[in-house]
């Protein structure tokens, strides 16, 4: 399935100037990052199916590279340490996240396709231990 993060980074040359040496960024935080904060507590938010789903239409090769890149972006702000609101704050920690990834899912969710929602769901449930 196209949906597998298979490590390889993309060729981000085809966006314009600083857009591609932005999202080369994003994907290099996101995949360092994203599956950590996850186990670490962020797989128990109510948006975690859909930053999940996300995660897997931007590693997807069909989605089209400015989807991929504006979805990194988001995700990339979701994994930060340090963001506008600290994530360890209870109730209103990953709100920030939520927002900004909210957003992006407002936009781009004709993008987000249900062989990425049921890679989440089974990834969820291995991040809290239920598979």
């Amino acid at each position: 399935m196209s949906t597998s993060d298979t490590g390889k980074s993309f060729d981000w040359s085809d966006l314009p100037g600083s857009e591609g040496d932005q999202a080369a960024r994003d994907e290099a935080r996101v995949r360092g990052g994203f599956w950590r904060k996850l186990k670490g507590g962020a797989a128990r938010v109510p948006f975690a199916g859909d930053a999940v789903a996300a995660y897997f239409a931007a590693f997807d090769r069909d989605t089209p590279l400015r989807v991929r890149a504006t979805l990194l972006g988001a995700l990339a702000y979701f994994v930060l340490p340090v963001d506008g609101i600290p994530d360890f704050l209870p109730l209103v920690g990953f709100g920030d996240d939520a927002a900004v990834l909210f957003g992006a899912l407002q936009l781009l969710s004709n993008h987000i396709k249900p062989q990425h929602r049921e890679a989440a769901e089974e990834a969820l449930r291995r991040a809290k231990g239920e598979a």
